[in-house]
């Protein structure tokens, strides 16, 4: 019987046929992983246990995205982040916000991040506020919108109507505090927030303090508002309000020097002089009884507190002690206000304040 001898032929061709095949699948393989490191592999470079704050304004192009990445150094390849990034369909709506890129993320966490609009918020801060102007200011430096956009909303009176407000009273309901906002919060919808947080501080058990004085919350955020400038001692400002407030229930004109610094437009003024008495502003309250129209400034939430939480006592008169600790000197008797207030002259003289 004859013996058949192995195909050569064919098994070359196999062999090839294996390599072709092997070499297919190595350079599919490569081209997997490179596909899987542009979308997955960690791209954020970031300081260990840091991350990397950017900021894109609201409606942006996506070559503005891309320059802002670039001059964060964030990325670690632009190429990729941009390829990804078209693909997801990134490039056709990019939004603006505050975001934070951990170390690690990939280039797929970054775009699913901005494509949604995830914006980390900030903290933002403000207290002792005296002006429209002062508020805006502060609030342009935490977020987007600037100054002028922040100071046309405070004093825009159809938008504050509809918060009950005016541009005279809308400091009253702006409670200085910490909040967390999202960086391209709009000058509108900050009051829309402010006015939220209003409602919340103004709970069934603060109305019900303010119904006892026959005080509503704005004329309450006006007395503290005068208490706030009144003293700086924060241990003196219950005494203070219960003052104001057995003044206000004898029908006695309040007499606050506050409220004619404010109404002469200088909070820096020393010494109040007879001149400025006749100041003619509803705000003098030398001149015009009860309370003034709005608050003088932005009242603090402890001034609130001394209003509602007031002091009982029979003080109608108070001056700054001569001592310039910046207490007060109080009294139930005018015979005995104008012995404080003497003293008090005689120490302005003394070193040399005039105004």
């Amino acid at each position: 019987m004859a013996i058949k001898k192995p195909n050569k032929g064919i098994n070359k061709k196999a062999i090839i046929a294996l390599l072709i095949v092997t070499a297919l699948l190595a350079v599919a393989l490569l081209l997997a992983l490179r596909y899987y490191n542009r979308i997955f592999a960690p791209s954020v470079q970031a300081p260990q246990g840091q991350q990397v704050e950017l900021y894109i304004p609201s409606n942006p192009e996506f070559e503005e995205v891309m320059a802002l990445l670039k001059h964060s150094g964030a990325i670690d390849n632009l190429k990729d982040f941009a390829w990804v990034a078209r693909r997801k369909g990134y490039h056709n709506r990019p939004r603006g916000g505050r975001y934070l890129l951990k170390n690690g993320m990939s280039n797929n966490e970054v775009v699913n991040l901005l494509r949604a609009g995830l914006q980390s918020p900030i903290n933002v801060t403000f207290n002792n506020i005296r002006t429209h102007n002062e508020l805006a200011g502060q609030l342009a430096k935490r977020l987007e919108p600037d100054s002028l956009a922040f100071l046309q909303a405070l004093t825009d009176p159809d938008l504050l109507s509809q918060y009950d407000a005016a541009p005279h009273t809308i400091l009253g309901i702006i409670l200085p505090n910490t909040y967390q906002m999202f960086w391209t919060t709009s000058p509108e919808t900050f009051i829309e927030r402010m006015h939220s947080e209003y409602l919340k501080f103004w709970n069934e058990e603060r109305l019900a303090q303010a119904d006892a004085l026959r005080l509503t919350p704005l004329q309450i955020a006006t007395l503290a508002s005068i208490v706030d400038e009144e003293t700086i001692r924060e241990d003196e400002k219950p005494r203070v309000a219960g003052l104001y407030l057995n003044r206000l229930d004898r029908g006695m004109r309040l007499q606050a020097d506050p409220t004619i610094k404010f109404a002469i437009g200088d909070f820096t003024v020393n010494r109040i002089l007879t001149k400025d008495l006749q100041t003619e502003s509803p705000y003098n309250t030398y001149l015009h009884a009860g309370l003034p129209p709005g608050p003088i400034r932005m009242p603090s939430i402890s001034g609130i507190n001394a209003v509602l939480q007031h002091e009982k006592h029979q003080y109608l008169y108070m001056c700054a002690k001569d001592d310039f600790s910046g207490y007060h000197a109080f009294a139930r008797t005018l015979r005995q206000h104008n012995n404080n207030a003497a003293r008090y002259r005689q120490a302005l003289n003394r070193q040399r304040i005039y105004r």
